[in-house]
């Protein structure tokens, strides 16, 4: 089952994953069911391997969105981004996906397609604010994990207390009568 293109409706923030600038963040949609990643061989071998167990997670990002119950760590969204939005999250953090939630980074993991940690790893958009709309990573992804829309960023705003629906359809204020 693909990432749903409704995520932002049909689930609710349920954090952050802060940028070390301390300005970019993107939330984590959830909750998160078990879907492709649970029954993908290769990242249940990673999973036991580790000691870790497989369970629902969510959706990580809003404009630039990848499901991580859908992701098995293919690297397709990353090879094929040209401005370097996606990273494994675990090149740079190295715990379980469920902690990753509120957790700060500074986008110095690998954005290399063969340099997953194992097929526990996920491609988060660490710079979704950096995306130029090109789409690429989402006709790439081979279980449609990933979702592009920049008309999301109405549910990011809502979400962080900063949307401004008078500005969103485009009406001014009415001019003062003197």
């Amino acid at each position: 089952m693909p990432i749903d293109p409704d995520f932002p409706r049909n689930h609710q923030a349920i954090g952050k994953i802060k940028h070390a600038d301390g300005e970019h963040y993107h939330y984590f949609w959830g909750p998160g069911q078990l879907k492709e990643a649970a029954e993908n061989e290769e990242v249940k071998a990673a999973y036991e391997h580790r000691g870790e167990e497989i369970v629902p997670i969510g959706v990580s990002g809003t404009m630039v969105a990848v499901d991580w119950d859908s992701c098995v760590a293919d690297g397709a969204c990353i090879e094929a981004c040209p401005v370097q939005v996606f990273q494994w999250y675990r090149t740079e953090h190295d715990i379980p996906a469920k902690e990753v939630i509120n957790q700060t980074f500074a986008g110095t993991g690998s954005s290399v397609k063969e340099e997953r940690k194992d097929y526990t790893d996920k491609a988060d958009a660490v710079r979704e604010h950096d995306c130029i709309w090109c789409m690429a990573c989402v006709s790439v992804c081979p279980p449609q994990a990933v979702k592009v829309d920049q008309s999301n960023l109405e549910f990011h705003e809502k979400a962080s207390g900063t949307y401004n629906e008078a500005l969103a359809k485009g009406s001014a204020p009415p001019p003062h009568a003197h």
